[in-house]
């Protein structure tokens, strides 16, 4: 007699080719309307599932693992990072969970680069020259819309992980110096092919930075990393990148300093209440002092598909009995 193949909860509309994989393997159940599930929705989907695949905007807190069933026992996440999700109180419940990570290192490292050039040099700013109603270019003047020079300016990494790294990687290509700030410092042999320069103290290095880029998770840890106190600490000709999580900034109080012209700008994929978008951050965009991005860093299909590939490998190494290769532990947290 055949087995019975798992119930596979999707929350999210998946690139094609991964949903037919997960059809042939599992009793998948598939969000084909891609309209987010509320939370009545997740825990009706916690009822039934065997496996649970959630991605970063579904809210997977105590009050849905509350009323997960008694089959439920993985939540094989797909996304990078973790923090929808209350693990402690999944593995309390003897779920495991399973994230996909390593796949969106390049694809993020590229939007972070695309953004250290964009903000200084302004480039949101000349193509809605050109896609105004009127003709707002006359032509080429020497003193008309000038950025800032990057080659030779210092950037300060924050969170020196796989991201982190390949941001640096890019960014030397470019001119720039690297600085890091991390838990701890990278070993001696890395260190030194990416010529990076260690800071413990991340006061220090923020106010010696030309660009500051934000490349860490979001955990209790990191929540207002960039706190006021600590973007005042910053040179007013300074920038700002994020493609990590919008709640590592304090979104209000860098608003108020890029108002007030205390900092150069920012470029900004992700933000602290997604999706909504502070309309002070809105305005600034429309000025050419920020440029921002719906939360695109890791938006390619070969990035998208890799991670259903893992979320598949995970739920079948699982199934099988095994331990699965993504599984995320509390002292990764």
């Amino acid at each position: 007699m055949a087995r019975r193949k798992p119930l596979v909860v999707v929350t999210r509309k998946l690139p094609d080719t991964v949903e037919t994989r997960m059809r042939e393997l599992f009793d998948a159940q598939l969000n084909h309307d891609d309209i987010p599930m509320d939370q009545a929705a997740l825990v009706e989907a916690v009822k039934r599932a065997d496996v649970l695949v959630p991605t970063l905007t579904d809210r997977i807190d105590n009050a849905v693992l509350s009323q997960a069933g008694e089959n439920l026992r993985l939540i094989a996440s797909f996304s990078n990072g973790v923090d929808h999700i209350d693990v402690a109180s999944a593995l309390a419940r003897g779920i495991t969970v399973t994230n996909t990570p390593g796949v969106l290192t390049e694809d993020t490292a590229d939007m972070t680069m695309a953004l250290i050039l964009s903000v200084p040099r302004r480039l949101a700013e000349g193509s809605q020259v050109l896609l105004g109603e009127q003709d707002d270019w006359s032509g080429w003047s020497p003193t008309w819309m000038l950025g800032r020079r990057i080659w030779g300016k210092r950037l300060g990494i924050i969170g020196m992980g796989r991201i982190g790294q390949a941001v640096a990687r890019r960014a030397r290509a470019f001119g720039l110096q690297i600085h890091y700030h991390n838990r701890r410092p990278l070993p001696g042999a890395v260190e030194e092919a990416l010529e990076a320069t260690y800071w413990d103290s991340l006061d220090q290095m923020l106010a010696r930075m030309d660009i500051v880029s934000v490349n860490c998770p979001h955990t209790p840890a990191t929540f207002h990393l960039l706190s006021a106190r600590r973007l005042k600490l910053m040179k007013r000709e300074a920038y700002v990148v994020n493609t990590a999580r919008g709640e590592v900034i304090d979104e209000n109080a860098l608003t108020r300093m890029l108002e007030a012209g205390e900092l150069a700008g920012a470029g900004l994929d992700v933000f602290e209440q997604e999706p909504a978008v502070n309309p002070k951050l809105l305005r600034l965009a429309r000025q050419g002092k920020v440029v921002l991005l719906p939360h695109m860093g890791s938006a390619t299909l070969e990035g998208r598909v890799d991670m259903g590939e893992k979320v598949i490998v995970n739920i079948k190494t699982f199934m099988d009995g095994h331990r699965p290769p993504d599984r995320v532990l509390p002292s990764m947290l």
